[in-house]
């Protein structure tokens, strides 16, 4: 495995390869990997020729008074765990050589951004489309790799790559959670023993959703409301919102008539976790 740090020598290796007819996979992190990364490398090694990981914590999708000073950073580790899953290039730019001086461009998709999560974190998704269109021009991927975790970015980031032509596939690959059902993220290391207890009520909202959804119930606002219900029985939790939209979307879905996507951020202490689930009318 190689270490890439400047993007033009990245892209210059990305060129060399696809003149071979390599197949590339690509999966874009802000490092503390963790095993929901994970799978998304091993779907690229599977799948691809080679296989890039980035890893850059992007300033420019944090807001006044969120965690980018505190945000976790294990490079050394994560470098180890990239070679033993087979990438073959590891691409770590700093803020100067992705916002070089007079840096003033910014890619924004307008809608998408400004509903379920952007509407508490104004400018968040406008900082993630840019980076991330950056890195697909840089890196000219054949296939791009997220996760079902992040979902609204991954709606987001679909929208993106079509209405700008970037020649990629995209991937969303299934959220992995631990044990008790708690989805992966980089900032559950942040959460203290009793508030990783009191976190694993998101899955049970969810998937007290779903039950409702299996045995009949189609009206949104109601299993909206037995999942703030249980949700608010843990006191320490701030629920920014419960939603059930259209997963292309992202309209607020009245009666569930399509595949909906069922959506819950929360604060807990300083940490803000999110997680969602999908409900197929199909089945």
């Amino acid at each position: 495995m190689k270490l890439i740090r400047s993007p033009l020598e990245m892209n210059k290796i990305i060129s060399q390869a696809k003149r071979k007819n390599n197949i590339i996979g690509f999966v874009p992190t802000m490092g503390a990997l963790h095993a929901g990364h994970l799978s998304l490398v091993k779907q690229a090694v599977k799948e691809s020729d080679l296989t890039i990981v980035s890893i850059y914590v992007n300033p420019k999708q944090f807001g006044a008074g969120e965690d980018l000073k505190q945000y976790p950073r294990f490079v050394k580790k994560d470098i180890k765990l990239c070679r033993s899953l087979g990438v073959n290039f590891l691409f770590l730019p700093n803020d100067k050589a992705m916002y070089p001086q007079g840096y003033s461009t910014f890619v924004d998709v307008e809608g998408l951004s400004r509903k379920l999560c952007g509407a508490f974190r104004p400018g968040h998704f406008k900082g993630v489309s840019s980076i991330v269109a950056k890195l697909l021009n840089i890196v000219t991927p054949d296939i791009l790799y997220l996760g079902q975790k992040d979902a609204q970015q991954a709606i987001i980031i679909k929208r993106l790559v079509q209405d700008l032509n970037f020649r990629v596939k995209v991937k969303v690959m299934p959220i992995v959670r631990a044990k008790d059902g708690l989805a992966l993220s980089s900032r559950n290391v942040y959460l203290s023993k009793k508030e990783r207890n009191d976190s694993l009520v998101l899955y049970k909202a969810l998937l007290l959703a779903k039950s409702m959804f299996d045995n009949g119930q189609r009206n949104s606002t109601r299993i909206v409301a037995r999942m703030k219900q249980l949700v608010s029985n843990k006191k320490p939790l701030k629920i920014d919102y419960i939603s059930i939209v259209d997963p292309v979307s992202l309209e607020n879905v009245k009666k569930i008539n399509q595949d909906c996507l069922v959506a819950i951020a929360v604060k807990i202490g300083k940490i803000r976790l999110i997680d969602n689930i999908r409900l197929n009318n199909a089945n």
